[in-house]
């Protein structure tokens, strides 16, 4: 006589997916799966960075309660760049032990034609722009339909290169007002980084004059309704310093940085 083999019990748990289904034997030839564990990496505490001047700047206000205020002079030679901005250097090892923050988030805020771009290419710098987002995306850098599109993918970018740690981030966009400037502040914060502000304070005349020679003009009347929604940037909004770029010989914008 044959001896019948037992039927196996129906697993009724929903481990496997399917509910019925035998889990797999474990034995020496079929040991269990390996499970990952994932621990989050503890966030740097915040300090605030040590003095760094930057090139170009010709004079620098008394330390704020809550960060440092400079002043810089647009040069007369734009297309000269500057011997060695900062950020172009190499950080020695005893900087980075002394360092607290993992890197610094740089805010350009300013009007079409206050000189953002022409201050980044004389410091050899790519930043992430909105304008390079248009031609990447709908090639066509005029494209104004999808601004919700282009500030969320330029957020995204921004967030992978913090996720890579990247010492040097660099954001070209308008920046107008506090609202606009809230969630750039607070991403790079999350991370660990550090916020600066480059305020462009040139006056509307420039701007509109600039902007006419500009061989990709942006209309006049747009630019009027974007001087009156610009803000300085403050100290309260948690920038650790304010650079405040102006025009040699000129008067100001009428805009003070608190």
């Amino acid at each position: 006589m044959r001896r019948r083999k037992k039927k196996q019990p129906e697993n009724t748990s929903e481990a496997t997916g399917k509910v019925g289904q035998q889990k797999p034997l474990v034995d020496e030839h079929h040991p269990e799966p390996l499970r990952p564990s994932y621990e989050p990496e503890p966030e740097a505490e915040m300090e605030p960075e040590a003095d760094v001047d930057e090139p170009g700047m010709v004079s620098e206000a008394a330390p704020a309660a809550h960060g440092r205020m400079v002043n810089e002079v647009q040069p007369e030679s734009p297309s000269v760049p500057p011997p060695g901005a900062p950020e172009q250097q190499p950080i020695s090892e005893a900087g980075k032990s002394q360092r607290k923050p993992k890197g610094v988030v740089i805010l350009a805020i300013g009007l079409p034609g206050s000189g953002k771009t022409t201050w980044f290419k004389r410091r050899g710098v790519t930043p992430l722009s909105s304008d390079m987002l248009r031609n990447i995306l709908f090639d066509d850098i005029t494209e104004q339909r999808y601004q919700g599109l282009v500030f969320s993918t330029l957020r995204s970018l921004l967030r992978a290169r913090l996720i890579a740690r990247m010492p040097w981030n660099y954001v070209d966009a308008t920046n107008l007002g506090p609202h606009e400037r809230r969630q750039w502040i607070k991403m790079a914060k999350s991370f660990g980084y550090e916020v600066h502000a480059v305020f462009f304070d040139v006056p509307l005349e420039v701007c509109l004059d600039r902007n006419r020679r500009r061989e990709r003009s942006v209309k006049e009347d747009l630019v009027q309704r974007m001087a009156a929604k610009l803000k300085a940037p403050s100290f309260e909004e948690g920038f650790a310093k304010i650079t405040v770029v102006r025009v040699k010989g000129l008067p100001t914008a009428g805009m003070v940085t608190e």
